[in-house]
């Protein structure tokens, strides 16, 4: 994908820094004694460009991603509890183009989606790849994937999210628009090798979307962007409501999401080398139909407000919380307002009163 221009979302950027969404807070042990997952650094140095995550099914503790455009046929298997890379695999006979997006479906094989379109959705068609999870996660593994081709029913277009329904099977691509007008288009009920698969559009997504994720139980769908995301219930193939906006960690590029094993938390993560995978907790409508039975009748006040990591637990749940990056962000917006104001002065002052434009 195109790098994303901070310079031009700055009020964005101000606005994620200081507001909170309800439903999500960061994730850390509970009363309960569950245990909740920490974030991680990814430290394989081939790993630049993180554009998709998605959590193993066979591995416990183990995320899937890979590089956006530019590193080759590669998926790369994470231990979230070190960082480290434990397999890379390579599919075998794949020139990749714009890998954007990973999701493990119901049949335990992983989909890796080369679907971004860095020409601004002019690719007629794009492909999807299908390898099994391999059973074991030692070193460099090759594979011959299955592949597929993908077109949009309404023309080609940019996408960077693509999700397998954990139940159902069925596979989706949320496209990527700066205005926030996606769509979720829907991919036939069984894939073709043969062929091309025409997505149909289903439903708008009001999100400028880097990427998606299904729940564990298939009751959620949760669609990010750089700055925001939204939480969707989700009932016989569709997502029909939005229940809110979980917390968005500043993030350097926020390219994935992922879900938890258990569907409690939300996995971050961004772009970069050394990038960091934060982990945003769920709560209330957000949290899944499956996690949330957990959480009825413990006589606690789930509120419905979140916090944002670093707040004062013990406070409303509406504590200001600014990270360092946030500060800085803040910090250079009011020195350049200062500028700006300053400027305009020294300029009336320039100009006197005779001429009309002072005060």
């Amino acid at each position: 994908m195109r790098p994303f221009r901070p310079a031009a979302a700055v009020p964005g950027i101000a606005a994620s820094a200081l507001l909170l969404w309800p439903g999500a807070t960061p994730a850390r042990a509970d009363e309960s004694g569950r245990d909740t997952p920490s974030g991680f650094t990814v430290e394989d140095s081939r790993i630049k460009e993180s554009s998709g995550l998605a959590a193993s099914r066979t591995h416990p503790g183990v995320y899937w991603t890979h590089n956006d455009s530019g590193d080759g046929p590669y998926a790369y298997a994470v231990d979230s509890r070190t960082g480290r890379t434990v397999a890379r695999v390579t599919l075998d006979g794949v020139d990749a183009r714009d890998v954007e997006a990973i999701s493990i479906g119901p049949d335990g094989n992983v989909y890796l989606g080369d679907i971004g379109d860095n020409l601004g959705g002019t690719w007629p068609d794009v492909r999807i790849y299908r390898f099994p999870e391999p059973k074991e996660l030692t070193g460099d593994i090759t594979v011959t994937p299955t592949t597929y081709t993908v077109r949009y029913e309404d023309g080609p277009r940019d996408a960077e999210s693509l999700m397998v329904h954990p139940r159902t099977g069925r596979v989706y691509i949320v496209s990527k628009k700066q205005s926030g007008k996606g769509a979720l288009y829907e991919a036939p009920e069984r894939l073709a090798t043969s062929g091309v698969n025409t997505f149909r559009r289903v439903a708008d997504i009001d999100v400028w979307a880097t990427d998606g994720a299904f729940s564990p139980d298939g009751t959620r769908l949760v669609v990010r962007g750089y700055f925001d995301a939204r939480v969707y219930r989700w009932e016989n193939g569709r997502p029909v409501k939005e229940l809110g906006r979980p917390v968005v960690p500043l993030q350097r590029q926020g390219e994935s999401v992922a879900f938890t094993p258990d569907g409690r938390t939300l996995m971050y993560g961004s772009e970069g080398a050394d990038s960091k995978v934060v982990p945003i907790e769920l709560s209330d409508e957000l949290l899944p139909d499956s996690a949330a039975k957990g959480q009825k009748g413990d006589g606690k006040d789930k509120g419905g407000t979140g916090q944002a990591a670093g707040a004062d637990p013990a406070g409303d749940g509406r504590t200001l919380t600014i990270g360092a990056g946030a500060l800085a962000v803040v910090a250079a917006l009011g020195l350049g307002l200062r500028w700006l104001f300053r400027r305009r002065a020294d300029d009336a002052k320039g100009t006197g009163t005779g001429t009309g434009t002072g005060t």
